[in-house]
């Protein structure tokens, strides 16, 4: 018998205000339609933090959520891991925000910088945290305020990305440490700084509007996304001795309908076995799988047993996958 991490509970948190493409133009004074961004991305509307939001306070509304469904109270917690690129402030971080807001006395908390792959780093982290029996609750988040580093004449990227939060509890259990059993059954993680300067911010941290602003190029990005996720996922499968068709579901991250498809038919799943929620909520960086994740989750889709994929590229280049067993 082995400890593994199993997925107790899922959550999500998006702003109130939501902001259609037909209303960036008129809203914002940006130079595009729905047309456009619906072809090009499939998106067709964004959630948008209120002023007073912050990726702390949404993180914890998700962690909320996240707990309540495991059935879990904040006492049992040993270790809050928040995925952000865009902190509240550059410290203390905002994790530790989060451990406040819950009320979380015990353990540890911290930041988790991977960009749109820091769901999936954070899920790593946990991993083998649980793994190694220093604790046995972890509550990983991703949680962005993109909106407060965008550049909002620039219609190629600011039209790409939305703000919001998911979480996950992850606890300790035993099994026989078999792909068939329940829980994490691996991550695999990869960096390349040599791609560096494709997707960045050109200035500081911090979502209280005192940072820089996202640049990305994005044929560049879009380039490395298929291959890389491509052979991250087979990566994963054959570290556990699974095929293609042993994938249930896949639960991407929501960058951009066109790679969510490509990645869809690599797998040769059905399109109703591939969730989607890039239409509504649009690129929320690491917040995406997980709010997803809760999507999928809440409405019952992903049952027990099920085996679930979930892969991410962003700046760095950082980019894995995760298998993962319900």
């Amino acid at each position: 018998m082995i400890t593994r991490a199993l997925i107790a509970g899922c959550g999500g948190y998006l702003p109130e205000r939501v902001v259609p493409n037909d209303r960036l133009g008129a809203d914002l004074g940006i130079e595009t339609s729905d047309a456009w961004i619906v072809e090009r991305t499939g998106i067709r509307q964004r959630h948008i933090a209120a002023p007073q939001e912050t990726a702390s306070s949404m993180g914890a509304e998700a962690a909320r959520q996240a707990l309540e469904r495991a059935g879990i109270g904040a006492e049992a917690v040993d270790a809050v891991i928040l995925a952000t690129a865009t902190p509240d402030q550059a410290f203390p971080a905002s994790a530790v925000r989060v451990q406040q807001a819950l009320g979380i006395t015990r353990g540890f908390a911290f930041d988790l910088s991977a960009a749109c792959t820091g769901f999936v780093y954070a899920l790593g982290m946990a991993d083998a945290l649980i793994r190694t029996g220093q604790a046995r609750c972890v509550l990983v988040i991703g949680s962005e305020v993109f909106s407060r580093i965008l550049d909002w004449t620039d219609r190629g990227t600011c039209v790409l990305f939305g703000d919001g939060a998911g979480a996950v509890v992850l606890t300790a259990g035993e099994g026989g440490g078999t792909a068939a059993d329940r829980g994490l059954l691996s991550t695999h993680l990869h960096s390349d700084g040599r791609f560096g300067d494709i997707l960045l911010v050109d200035g500081g941290p911090g979502s209280n509007g005192q940072c820089g602003k996202l640049r990305m190029a994005g044929r560049e990005v879009f380039r490395h996304a298929v291959s890389k996720l491509a052979a991250v996922v087979d990566e994963a499968l054959e570290a556990n001795g699974l095929g293609h068709e042993d994938v249930r579901w896949l639960v991407p991250h929501q960058a951009n309908r066109r790679i969510i498809d490509a990645m869809g038919k690599k797998l040769k799943l059905p399109a109703e076995r591939v969730v989607v929620t890039v239409d509504r909520h649009a690129n929320t960086s690491a917040a995406s799988i997980p709010l997803a994740l809760a999507e999928a989750a809440g409405a019952g889709l992903i049952e027990r047993g099920d085996l679930v994929v979930m892969e991410a590229i962003g700046g760095g280049l950082t980019w894995g996958a995760a298998l993962a067993r319900f």
